[in-house]
């Protein structure tokens, strides 16, 4: 048996923000993918991922039926068969490997299950959001339940608020454009709930609630309208504010020796990074007009070109 195929995600804009009600911008990432299988292979990972499995079906069997329930018999005949997640998902960096695998369990075994191919209102999407943040909260304490919502859909997701979320139509890629999103590898992985954790001890001093309200907020936001409008020129503009400010508030979240390359891309104007997810390793978000002159600038790094314009 092997499942339907379930993508890794990119939050383009949003990073902590979207805890304090920013807009957000979540698109699928089809590079990366995870499927649940059973067949019986006895390869480390495979024993790990069943292991993971028998934890997370004690963690499901507490969640509030009334939010949704699940086929616990098939589930655990299947997990105690040695059913495992395959994924090519790096985990720990940020581009959602626990979202895809909450995605996977929701397909297969989940009761009246609300389907990509049914009208998709807000108050469905809602739902949703809402029940995978209750299953992805086994993985990291607190969990927004986006990364497996865009998981399940495979469709990008304009978030305007907590409540209020919705499928968002995205300019088209240009394949020849010079213009591109990246990710950076940062070569290590980080963890998502140290670095949430460091986020709200700053959000109790006033003057970094203000810097996140009255800076990052505003350049989040504006960022946001900026790609969905298309208007790439304004969207460099902000982005370049919103690196700034990720620079100078969210140090830990920016592995050290990244620090350097971070201010040399404001500096040069060669590209602009940003947080990807919450920080602390796994990728570095990039903003470019002229992907070539990024790549000769950060010769000595790999970059992934996730999307032209």
């Amino acid at each position: 048996m092997k499942g339907p195929l379930f993508y890794s995600k990119i939050l383009l804009f949003g990073e902590y923000g979207i805890i304090k009600d920013s807009k957000g911008l979540s698109i699928p990432y089809n590079f990366f993918n995870g499927a649940l299988k059973t067949d019986g292979l006895e390869t480390d990972v495979a024993i790990r991922s069943n292991a993971n499995l028998k934890k997370y079906v004690a963690y499901l069997k507490n969640i509030n039926p009334e939010l949704v329930t699940f086929d616990m018999e098939a589930l655990e005949t299947d997990v105690n068969a040695g059913m495992y997640f395959d994924s090519s998902i790096p985990q720990g960096y940020g581009v959602g490997s626990s979202g895809a695998l909450v995605a996977a369990i929701y397909d297969q075994y989940a009761h009246h299950k609300i389907t990509v191919l049914e009208n998709l209102t807000r108050e469905k999407l809602l739902v949703l959001k809402t029940i995978f943040s209750e299953m992805e909260s086994f993985f990291h304490g607190k969990s927004s339940g986006l990364d497996p919502l865009n998981s399940y859909l495979s469709i990008p997701i304009l978030i305007n608020s907590k409540d209020n979320i919705e499928a968002a139509g995205i300019p088209s890629q240009k394949s020849d454009g010079k213009g591109a999103v990246f990710l950076l590898d940062s070569g290590m992985t980080g963890e998502t709930a140290p670095m949430v954790q460091i986020f709200m001890e700053n959000m109790k001093q006033e003057g970094f609630r203000r810097m996140i309200k009255n800076q990052f907020i505003k350049h989040t936001d504006a960022c946001v309208d900026d790609f969905l409008r298309g208007d790439f020129k304004s969207l460099f503009l902000n982005t370049k504010k919103l690196s700034k400010v990720a620079l100078n508030h969210f140090k830990p979240m920016i592995p050290q020796q990244f620090h350097e390359l971070w201010k040399k891309g404001l500096e040069t104007n060669d590209y602009y990074l940003k947080l990807c997810g919450s920080g602390g390793g796994g990728y570095i978000l990039g903003f470019t007009e002229d992907i070539e002159k990024a790549k000769l600038s950060l010769k000595d790094h790999k970059l992934e070109v996730v999307y032209n314009f």
